[in-house]
Formats: C-alpha cells, sequence, structure tokens
C-alpha cells in the first residue's frame, strides 16, 4: 500500500488536512467560509431583491385597509414603492396590467391612480387566472 506523502492543505486556512483522504477541509466552519465567499455575490443580490420586495409588500399591506383601497402613482412612490419590482404579473380581459407582490397586488387604472388589493380578491374581480410571474424586473 503507497502513502500519499503530499500534505493536502485546506482550501480556506491552509492548515493541514489529517484524516480522510477525500476531506478537502480542516473543520465545518472552512467549509462554511469558503462556500459562503463562493455565493456571496449571489446571496447579496438575492438579498438585496427581497428587501426590495418585503419593503413592497409591506407598503401596500400598509394601504390596503378595505378590500379593495386606491392610491395614486405619485403617492405610491414618495412612500417608496419600487415599480420595477414584483414577483407575478396578471392581465385581465380588459388588458388591465395588476402586478402582484407575494399575495397583495395593484393595477394602474386611470391616469395616476392605482388599485391596491389581495390576489384572491383580484382573481375574484377579473375572473381568470392568466399570469406571467416576473421575478424582480428591473429597467
Amino acid at each position: 500500500m503507497k502513502k500519499n506523502l503530499e500534505t493536502r492543505c485546506c482550501p480556506e486556512c491552509g492548515e493541514s488536512l489529517i484524516g480522510r483522504s477525500d476531506k478537502i477541509y480542516c473543520t465545518d466552519h472552512c467549509r462554511n467560509q469558503h462556500n459562503n465567499k463562493l455565493n456571496s455575490d449571489q446571496n447579496n443580490m438575492m438579498r438585496t431583491i427581497n428587501n426590495i420586495l418585503r419593503k413592497n409588500r409591506r407598503l401596500l399591506d400598509q394601504l390596503l385597509v378595505d378590500e379593495i383601497s386606491k392610491s395614486t402613482k405619485q403617492n405610491l412612490a414618495e412612500l417608496g414603492l419600487n415599480f420595477n419590482y414584483y414577483t407575478q404579473t396578471t392581465i385581465d380581459r380588459k388588458g388591465i396590467v395588476y402586478y402582484s407582490c407575494y399575495d397583495i397586488a395593484y393595477a394602474l387604472v386611470e391616469r395616476d391612480m392605482v388599485l391596491i388589493m389581495h390576489r384572491n380578491s383580484m382573481i375574484e374581480r377579473i375572473g381568470h387566472k392568466k399570469t406571467a410571474t416576473n421575478l424582480a424586473l428591473v429597467s
């Protein structure tokens, strides 16, 4: 039986590896650190998008006082709604686009008027579920 005389090292901290021949990291901490570094760009982007979506949903929820509430697009923008980020779109038979942020939807109607409602109310209102999923669209 040949012994490998090469000393294997942990790719994260450089410590010598002792134990199994297929061992890659010296500890779970080093393994986690290494994988976190590899995925940090993607994780940061996803974290940023999720924060925007949560903020949009929270804002819409605060404005939704009745089954259907109204606001102006300008008011929503001033409050911080980012119109470029939503989780789903639904188009009714009249061509009105409903933008959903998780379970709350809004539609731009008339000039500056926005209707806000729960997705269930929106589906009942338009009578069908023709949807297109668009996660976090950025203009």
